[in-house]
């Protein structure tokens, strides 16, 4: 990893108020102001959080969901345990079919909320990496609509591109509010945006 870019992380002032208030991450920060702003999270909700390692999300949601709620984080990857009983992990891919059964054999009920900050290793080629997040922001999608209950909000890592308008078009089908949201914590050069939607359509809704 180069030096120039560890020096770059260190500064930044979200990196460093993780560490000081002991957060897993500075993305802590983008998930709290964007429910802050739009109030997409409540006390006593079930939450899943896709692509959750190393858990920043998940703190930041069980703070707000309180023991009243539920937050299931899914990664690739193993998730450092936490003390909570209303917080759990699972490892499981969230392109294969079976993680979806996974999930809702976890959830006490369906989902208030859908949350992905998945990202795909970056190739540097950006045409590439944008056409990987949408896929991502995709299979999140697909998800979110199997396991949302009526009414329920979704919120996804996606990046600025010719790709992103398909897929806005895409999700406002399903939902009644679609937005796209830049927390103040996202890195102002970063391309990463974040696709708010609230309030996941009837089936005869979406027929209309």
């Amino acid at each position: 990893m180069p030096k120039a870019w560890i020096q770059d992380r260190k500064r930044d002032y979200y990196y460093k108020k993780a560490k000081a208030e002991n957060y897993r991450s500075r993305a802590t920060y983008k998930l709290s102001q964007a429910v802050l702003k739009y109030r997409f999270i409540r006390k006593g909700y079930v939450v899943v959080d896709l692509g959750a390692a190393p858990g920043g999300w998940i703190q930041a949601a069980r703070k707000i969901v309180g023991k009243e709620g539920f937050v299931l984080g899914v990664d690739l990857k193993p998730i450092e345990p936490f003390p909570q009983e209303y917080v759990r992990t699972i490892v499981a891919n969230v392109t294969e079919p079976e993680t979806m059964k996974q999930i809702l054999d976890f959830l006490p009920r369906k989902a208030d909320v859908v949350l992905s900050d998945a990202s795909s290793s970056i190739s540097g080629v950006w045409e590439v990496d944008h056409a990987r997040q949408i896929d991502l922001a995709a299979q999140a999608l697909k998800i979110a609509l199997n396991i949302l209950r009526p009414l329920g909000n979704f919120f996804v890592k996606v990046f600025e591109g010719e790709m992103l308008a398909g897929f806005v078009t895409k999700v406002e089908k399903h939902f009644v509010t679609v937005k796209l949201v830049k927390p103040r914590a996202s890195r102002a050069k970063s391309s990463e945006i974040f696709l708010l939607a609230m309030n996941l359509k009837s089936a005869e809704q979406t027929k209309e």
